[in-house]
């Protein structure tokens, strides 16, 4: 791998000055070793537009779409886990490209929103999986999220459930540490529309997120990058104010770019935004759910499940409508 290092932009994330950030699990800073994100080869995107060359769509979705570098998920379907994270990171670190991995497999997933419920059999199930996915990446440079909306997904939640959620992270973000040195780790942080930002912060650190490289946002969701730049830099002013620490943040950009209209499961109307991009008011602006991907049997997706690509959707999501 190359490691050229970059100036990140004054505006990684945007906190006063006096909030001192608190030290990083992780020594290395993946986006030094790599030339530039990877694009998934075999996105849903990708896949679609191989299987429908002849479709006027097609073009559209190749170019503003399919090409732009997007997380990956991986969850029960993507087999051995520990070979499938080692896979995509490799293929990765061959091209000098920065990946970008979503861990999306936590015991009871979605368990209350349900769209896309799910998960590790058990809380021992998850951490076997969770230490395997980490092992994969190994020394490889890669950017994770984990599990979105782990600490947004509270309301019908017991006490002894959170405990035992707050657990499965906590135990998650050791592995990182453990075996991935050069793996930057974002905790899901909802979105500022979820919890207000002294809630999440406590939630975030509750989790173990000293341990992390940072949080994330918005992830799967619609609003703008100003909003949640400005929910971000609220957590860190809580996380600085109740434990005396900030970290950095991280966006998903991918599908915000005519903001949200209240509506959080395939609104219609939405476009794509900023494409993935090291800066832009937060420490990243990355694409995480693949524009045109269902988010679940509802809205302008009725009838599909979650994470099935919809290229109608897609198409109009490239010139918002």
């Amino acid at each position: 791998m190359r490691r050229r290092l970059r100036a990140l932009a004054a505006t990684l994330f945007a906190v006063p000055l006096a909030l001192a950030a608190a030290p990083s699990a992780h020594a290395a800073d993946p986006t030094t070793m790599t030339n530039g994100f990877y694009v998934d080869p075999d996105s849903s995107a990708k896949r679609w537009v191989a299987a429908h060359t002849g479709d006027g769509r097609a073009a559209a979705i190749n170019a503003s779409i399919a090409n732009t570098p997007t997380a990956r998920w991986f969850g029960s379907w993507s087999g051995t886990i520990g070979a499938a994270t080692g896979a995509y990171a490799g293929a990765a670190d061959r091209v000098d490209k920065l990946p970008v991995l979503v861990a999306y497999n936590v015991y009871n997933r979605d368990y209350c929103g349900g769209h896309s419920a799910g998960g590790a059999a058990s809380p021992s199930a998850y951490a076997d999986w969770i230490a395997q996915f980490a092992g994969g990446i190994a020394n490889r440079p890669a950017v994770v999220i984990l599990e979105p909306d782990s600490l947004g997904d509270y309301g019908c939640m017991t006490q002894s459930q959170i405990d035992e959620r707050k657990g499965m992270l906590s135990g998650a973000l050791a592995q990182f540490s453990r075996q991935a040195p050069n793996t930057w780790v974002y905790m899901d942080a909802g979105n500022p529309r979820w919890a207000d930002a002294a809630t999440m912060a406590k939630r975030l650190h509750e989790a173990g997120l000293r341990q992390a490289h940072g949080f994330s946002l918005n992830i799967s969701n619609y609003i703008t990058t100003a909003e949640n730049t400005a929910y971000g830099n609220s957590v860190n002013r809580e996380l600085s104010s109740r434990y005396g620490y900030t970290k950095p943040f991280v966006v998903d950009t991918s599908r915000n770019g005519n903001g949200s209209n209240g509506q959080w499961c395939n609104p219609s109307g939405r476009r794509i935004g900023t494409p993935t991009q090291l800066g832009g008011g937060a420490e990243m602006l990355l694409w995480i759910k693949v524009p045109g991907e269902s988010d679940g049997n509802c809205g302008v997706g009725a009838g599909t499940s979650a994470g099935q690509f919809l290229p109608e959707v897609a198409y109009k999501m490239v010139y918002g409508y």
